[in-house]
């Protein structure tokens, strides 16, 4: 005989939804790779003059790093740790191979936006091929790779491809999300009376600078 009890919802992947959740709304405003760990700084100065350039290489980062960060997790957990499909200890090639996944894909980017974007291509100029130099895409990779040793009930562990991927979007929509801000701020300032030792980079630096202060307002969240 069975007791009578309330009958039980099914466990619809509650927690592990929770989980990516949080993590895409860490890596956006808490974990943002502009204002916390100020990678990306200098195609993120430079190009980020008019919203439509910045918003451009903006989602080209994104696209990137969506590619690259769940690639790269694959390649870390499957093929270069001790258990991988080798059996053999390689992750002191996890730098080489990285980098090496980061510029086949920026490579293909780079074809498609000159093909169907020209204008873009010119705007964005060296700095879109230099995205696979962009230390924020590098760094997105070198995140992973530590949030996987964590305990997976950490709310900034990464534990499978879906977990990459979704640090990977808020990352690049974080990324993106700093250089249309900036991009709209230096459009109005154009229009602005600003004392001519700081006109250029000069008023930018300090422009992030407040940026990236108010942004700590997030840092105490408990995500």
């Amino acid at each position: 005989m069975y007791a009578c009890s309330d009958p039980q919802p099914p466990n619809l992947g509650g927690t592990s939804m929770e989980h990516a959740i949080s993590l895409f709304f860490r890596s956006i405003f808490v974990d943002n790779m502009i204002f916390a760990f100020f990678l990306g700084m200098c195609s993120y100065l430079a190009v980020s003059k008019t919203v439509k350039t910045s918003l451009g290489l903006g989602l080209a980062v994104t696209f990137v790093l969506l590619v690259t960060v769940p690639v790269n997790y694959l390649l870390q957990t499957k093929v270069l740790s001790a258990d991988g499909l080798l059996g053999i200890d390689l992750t002191y090639l996890s730098f080489i191979l990285f980098i090496a996944v980061i510029a086949g894909i920026v490579q293909l980017v780079e074809m498609v936006v000159e093909k169907y974007s020209p204008s873009l291509y010119a705007a964005l100029g060296i700095f879109l091929p230099l995205i696979a130099v962009n230390c924020a895409i590098m760094g997105a990779s070198l995140f992973m790779q530590q949030r996987i040793l964590l305990d997976p009930s950490n709310t900034q562990a990464i534990t499978n491809v879906f977990d990459a991927m979704v640090y990977a979007v808020g990352s690049g929509i974080g990324w993106t999300l700093a250089i249309v801000s900036l991009g709209a701020i230096r459009e109005k300032m154009q229009y602005c009376d600003v004392p001519r030792p700081l006109q250029g980079l000069g008023i930018t630096f300090i422009t992030v600078g407040l940026m990236a202060m108010a942004m700590m307002c997030f840092s105490g969240l408990s995500i």
